[in-house]
């Protein structure tokens, strides 16, 4: 299994899918394209359909947007547990992380993924606003209906793999303050996976200027 990402500094879409394998332990080869946004990601097209990333490539399929290819991986892969056992807590899960596939682009365009960032608030607009305000209350809700450091329990889930991004935007921008949010990130940041792909962003050489948002 190859997945494709991109730069770890700023792809949050590589990181979902990056960090669920390596929280489950799932066997694959990582090939890192660079953006190259001079020429509008080109040489992404070689093993992209779409010019995006990530995409994963297994048993000579070819798979693509972060979320299908988890839902491809949970299914070839059922012995992982990427969703709940339950069926009325794996059918939440889903809902929560569709949400966050098909949601929050305020927020997510405002306040790109970018690890080396240093914190610093940036005053954002109320579409932003009540993009954390529902991320809040989503991560309290899960955290108190289901009694876990994760969103559905004590174990890592898609659920976990889709959110994971959002906790260095709401620290990075200094976005939200609630425990919930605290304790959440807590938990993400201290995975094994997370701080390996941290180091990697902190390390690699390349900028890319529209995802370096100061205030």
């Amino acid at each position: 299994m190859k997945l494709f990402i991109a730069n770890k500094n700023y792809s949050s879409w590589s990181l979902r899918v990056w960090l669920a394998l390596r929280v489950k332990g799932i066997p694959f080869s990582e090939d890192l394209r660079a953006f190259d946004v001079e020429n509008e990601y080109a040489d992404f097209l070689e093993f992209s359909p779409t010019g995006k990333v990530p995409v994963l490539v297994d048993q000579g399929r070819t798979l693509w947007e972060s979320l299908a290819i988890l839902e491809y991986v949970a299914e070839t892969r059922p012995q992982a547990g990427l969703w709940p056992e339950d069926e009325a807590t794996r059918a939440e899960a889903r809902c929560a992380a569709h949400e966050m596939h098909a949601g929050f682009l305020p927020l997510r365009a405002a306040c790109p993924v970018n690890l080396r960032r240093r914190v610093e608030a940036l005053p954002v607009d109320a579409a932003v606003q009540k993009d954390v305000r529902r991320i809040e209350t989503l991560w309290e809700s899960c955290l108190e209906s289901y009694g876990g450091t994760f969103l559905f329990g004590s174990d890592f889930t898609i659920a976990d793999a889709m959110y994971a991004p959002v906790v260095n935007r709401l620290k990075v921008y200094e976005l939200s303050r609630t425990q919930a949010v605290r304790d959440y990130s807590a938990t993400i940041t201290s995975l094994d996976a997370w701080q390996e792909w941290e180091a990697a962003a902190r390390a690699e050489p390349w900028t890319v200027d529209i995802d370096e948002v100061y205030a």
